[in-house]
C-alpha cells in the first residue's frame, strides 16, 4: 500500500521516506495542497515502468506499420508489391548513374 505525505511533511522526512522506497518497496505519494504531486519510488520501480513503456511504444508502432500496409495494399487495388530485390537494384542502378555523371 503506498503512502501519502505532504509536500511539507515529505521535505522534512526525505532521508525517510526514501530509506523506505527503496526498502520497503513502498512508493510514496506526495500531495500538494491537498492533490496528488509528485510519486517517489526506487530506481528500479522506475526502471521497470519505462521497460514497460517502451514495450507499449513498440506495439505502437507495430500497429501504425500494420496500417499503413492496409492503406498500401488498398492503394494498389489488389496489384501485388515490387519485390524488395527489384527496388533494390533499380535504386542501386539509378544511384550508381548519379556517380557516374559526377566524375
Amino acid at each position: 500500500m503506498k503512502r501519502v505525505v505532504s509536500a511539507t511533511e515529505a521535505r522534512i522526512r526525505f532521508g525517510e521516506l526514501i530509506r523506505r522506497v527503496v526498502e520497503e518497496r513502498e512508493p510514496v505519494l506526495v500531495e500538494r495542497g491537498g492533490k496528488p504531486y509528485v510519486v517517489l519510488l526506487s530506481v528500479e520501480e522506475y526502471e521497470r515502468l519505462k521497460a514497460i513503456q517502451s514495450k507499449e511504444t513498440w506495439q505502437e508502432i507495430v500497429e501504425q506499420v500494420l496500417r499503413l500496409g492496409s492503406r498500401i495494399r488498398s492503394r494498389r487495388k489488389g496489384k501485388p508489391l515490387t519485390p524488395p530485390e527489384k527496388v533494390i537494384h533499380e535504386l542501386r542502378e539509378e544511384r550508381n548513374a548519379q556517380l557516374s555523371g559526377l566524375r
